[in-house]
C-alpha cells in the first residue's frame, strides 16, 4: 500500500519519516509532505490563499480532491491512502473531525483518507515515550517530564521545552517562531529514533499507529 502523509510543519515531517518505517515494517511505501502551518478549512471549502504559502488546511479541499482524481487512475490492485496529521491546539476534537470529514465528503471521487490528530500538539507523542526523551536528552528534568498527563491540554511544546532546552520555552519565544520551529525539528530528529511504537502511552499516537496498521492489514487481505 502507498501512503501520502500531509503534516503541518517540518518537525512533524522529520518525526514521521522516522516513525512510519517502524510502523510499516518496510512492506509499504510512504511520502511525507510538510506544510508551513495549519491554517483553517476555508468557508465554502474553496481555498482563497496563495497555494505557494503551503498552509495545510487552507489547501486541504483542493489537495483531497486532487488525490481522489489521482488515486482513481491507479490499477485496482494498487491501494493508496491519504493520512492527514495535524495538531488539535485549542480546537474541540469532535467538531474539528466533523469539519475535516465534511471536507472529504465533497470530493468525487474521494480518496481513502484518515485524519489523525495530535492532542494537544505533536510533542504529546514524544511525551508518550519518556524513556526515549531521556535517551535523547539525558539531562532532561524528570520533575517536568513526570508531571505531564498524556494528551492533556497544557501547553505541550512549552512543557517539553522547559524540560530539555536551556532557558525553556520563555527563552525560545524571545528568539521568535523561527527559532521555535528549528528547536522542534531538533527534538524530532533526536527523540524519534529512540521511540518504541509499541509502548507509547499517548492515546493520539496509538490512534495514529493503529489506523495505519488497519489500512495495511486490509490491503493484505
Amino acid at each position: 500500500m502507498h501512503f501520502e502523509v500531509l503534516v503541518e510543519d517540518q518537525s512533524g515531517k522529520t518525526a514521521l519519516e522516522i516513525l512510519l518505517p517502524k510502523i510499516l515494517d518496510g512492506r509499504h511505501t510512504v511520502e511525507v509532505h510538510s506544510y508551513k502551518g495549519i491554517g483553517r478549512i476555508p468557508k465554502g471549502l474553496k481555498a482563497t490563499s496563495d497555494p505557494r504559502k503551503r498552509i495545510l488546511l487552507d489547501q486541504l479541499p483542493k489537495l483531497l480532491s486532487g488525490y481522489g482524481e489521482k488515486f482513481s487512475s491507479y490499477p485496482s490492485d494498487y491501494l493508496a491512502s491519504v493520512i492527514v496529521v495535524c495538531d488539535l491546539d485549542s480546537r474541540r476534537l469532535q467538531p474539528f473531525l466533523h469539519e475535516l470529514q465534511a471536507c472529504l465528503d465533497t470530493c468525487n471521487p474521494a480518496p481513502m483518507t484518515r485524519f489523525c490528530i495530535a492532542i494537544e500538539e505533536g510533542e504529546a507523542w514524544f511525551f508518550g515515550d519518556i524513556p526515549a526523551i531521556k535517551r535523547a536528552y539525558p539531562k532532561a528534568k524528570d520533575k517536568i517530564l513526570n508531571s505531564y498527563v498524556n494528551d492533556s491540554i497544557c501547553g505541550t511544546w512549552e512543557q517539553l521545552a522547559d524540560a530539555i532546552t536551556p532557558g525553556g520555552a520563555k527563552k525560545l519565544l524571545k528568539q521568535g517562531w523561527v527559532a521555535v520551529g528549528a528547536e522542534k525539528s531538533q527534538w524530532s530528529a533526536a527523540i524519534t529514533p529512540h521511540m518504541d511504537i509499541e509502548s507509547n502511552k499517548s492515546p493520539s499516537f496509538i490512534h495514529f499507529r493503529d489506523k495505519i496498521r488497519e489500512l495495511t492489514c486490509a490491503s493484505e487481505n
